[in-house]
């Protein structure tokens, strides 16, 4: 309940900021309607169960979670995997894989890891979520053009179908989504009703006239659902058993990485335009919680959007009052005007969620990325683009992931140097310690950088590649922020194998943390303790009475 108690400390939860927050979560509360429905049908569940996961996702969220602007609830990221896991497990299976993904959310937040989600690189967040637009888009041509159903496991081969029944679009339905299109794009640039959310206006609209003429063969929540139930729904577990907890994983981690990604994402925005700090751990908690009981109340994976959470801003709310007014607004609507759903058209919904797909996308973001990021970025960027829409969100996001860490480490390899230093470098250390020249027989060389598995293959062969044997070589490890077991090994071997040629290894000025490793794996063992030096100027002292300047 930290969001709470900040918000406590700050003195907003006074009676004079009730009415901001309040009006604020009774206008999310408003936009959010429409977007839960939309979600919900887009994910293959009833359009009820977006508004239950809104309800439920909503209050848990502001209770427990670590932002006190957050407004929680179902989002267009998910629909790719919720819309996946619905059609091969049903709905059973996804309200099992949200609870799933709910516990590994929670022990996530426990574990205080929640700071790594920022690891995840630029490149890989905008691919895959102009991935996830890009399949939204075209998953909503059916709804948008009243096509008929349409078959195929895969994108390209839905795509082409869909190409292919364009001729037989139904000319009401389409008509009635053009509409609704430019109402949720142009209604808030009209002074007046600039206030009213776009997706609100476009389906009140188009619902109105819908019932007005009653145009043939346009779908709606009624004709496709039945309607929505005129109240809450009761608390019930889904069947669980053991072969689906393990067959579900996969999709529950996804599930929930995406959720992680997400809700911080939203946060993140929160604190940039209200100045505020969230605890990410706390709000990875606060989401764990919600995926754990949301699907007992019929609901499915739900994180912090962060339209609706902007929206809540913009509106003036401050604290997590907002938030429960927002789930209040919610189960009032749902009591009292349930009945009116049955005549919202689909093509509206499916409008709504063009919008979204566009949103989601950040079209100028992505294309400002492929025209001024450095190649590997470009390529991580697009490989996860690709397999996101072509293959699946969990591996494009995996192998995005690990395209990024290799061209970290490939980057931090080619930073690393293992340089021989000549005399002249040397020049005003070496008559710091009474020397004109660097002592016969004694060579010198600096690491600079990391001496991890990427870089150790470098190490290696620079010294290898030593033309002359000498008597005496200095290692200086100064520049070594750190050093990896196979840093270690590699500088270990190397020791072994230059004085298999008779040459003395000396090691110098190791930081603490260098030095405690190097203890640790048996190098100073190895080199033995006379030959490690806490300086340079110690590294040399036994040429102390060699190459002295005459007097």
């Amino acid at each position: 309940m930290i969001a709470i108690r900040e918000a406590w400390k700050a003195g907003l939860l006074g009676r004079e900021h009730w009415l901001r927050n309040i009006v604020s979560g009774v206008i999310v509360g408003v936009v959010a309607l429409p977007l839960a429905m939309a979600f919900a049908i887009a994910s293959g569940v009833k359009p009820e169960q977006g508004i239950y996961t809104a309800i439920i996702a909503g209050l848990l969220v502001s209770l427990f979670g670590g932002s006190r602007l957050q407004i929680a609830g179902p989002t267009g990221a998910f629909i790719v995997i919720l819309a996946g896991v619905t059609a091969k497990y049903g709905v059973d299976g996804l309200q099992i894989a949200t609870m799933m993904a709910g516990a590994i959310l929670l022990l996530l937040g426990i574990t205080k890891l929640g700071a790594l989600i920022k690891f995840i690189p630029d490149p890989v967040i905008a691919g895959f979520t102009a991935g996830i637009g890009v399949i939204i888009w075209v998953g909503q041509w059916k709804d948008f053009l009243g096509l008929p159903k349409i078959s195929g496991d895969h994108f390209h081969e839905r795509l082409w179908h869909l190409i292919q029944a364009l001729p037989g679009l139904h000319v009401p339905t389409t008509l009635l989504a053009l509409l609704s299109l430019l109402l949720v794009i142009l209604a808030p640039k009209v002074p007046g009703v600039r206030r009213v959310p776009g997706p609100l206006i476009a389906m009140v609209v188009v619902t109105a006239l819908h019932s007005c003429f009653q145009f043939d063969g346009v779908a709606t929540i009624g004709s496709a659902f039945g309607g929505i139930p005129q109240g809450l729904p009761s608390i019930g577990l889904p069947e669980i058993t053991l072969p689906q907890i393990i067959e579900l994983i996969g999709p529950a981690f996804a599930i929930a990485m995406l959720g992680a990604i997400e809700s911080l994402l939203s946060a993140v925005v929160a604190d940039g335009m209200a100045g505020t700090k969230h605890d990410s751990n706390q709000e990875l908690i606060g989401q764990g919680i919600a995926n754990l009981v949301t699907p007992l109340f019929g609901g499915f994976a739900a994180t912090g959007a962060i339209a609706r959470t902007a929206t809540n801003i913009r509106n003036g709310g401050n604290s997590p009052i907002a938030g429960f007014a927002h789930a209040v607004t919610l189960i009032l609507l749902i009591l009292f005007l349930a009945p009116l759903a049955s005549d919202i058209p689909l093509c509206a919904l499916a409008a709504i969620l063009f919008v979204v797909a566009y949103n989601m996308s950040e079209l100028k973001h992505f294309k400002r990325m492929v025209k001024r990021a450095p190649k590997a970025d470009v390529a991580i960027l697009l490989i996860t683009f690709s397999l996101t829409v072509f293959s699946d969100l969990a591996i494009a996001v995996n192998i995005g992931v690990i395209l990024a860490m290799l061209q970290f480490m490939r980057r931090m390899a080619a930073s690393v140097g293992v340089q021989l230093m000549v005399e002249k470098e040397l020049e005003a250390e070496l008559r710091m310690n009474g020397h004109v020249h660097l002592p016969p027989g004694v060579l010198v060389y600096t690491i600079e950088g990391p001496l991890f598995f990427g870089a150790a293959e470098t190490f290696e062969r620079v010294l290898a590649q030593t033309h002359t044997d000498p008597g005496t070589l200095i290692i200086r490890l100064k520049r070594v922020p750190f050093m990896d077991i196979t840093g270690l090994q590699t500088l270990l071997e190397v020791i072994e194998q230059l004085r298999k040629r008779s040459i003395v290894v000396k090691l110098c000025e190791a930081n603490e943390k260098v030095l405690g490793k190097l203890d640790k794996a048996g190098v100073l063992q190895a080199l033995g303790s006379q030959h490690y030096h806490a300086d340079f100027s110690g590294a040399l002292g036994s040429y102390a009475e060699i190459d002295k300047p005459q007097g």
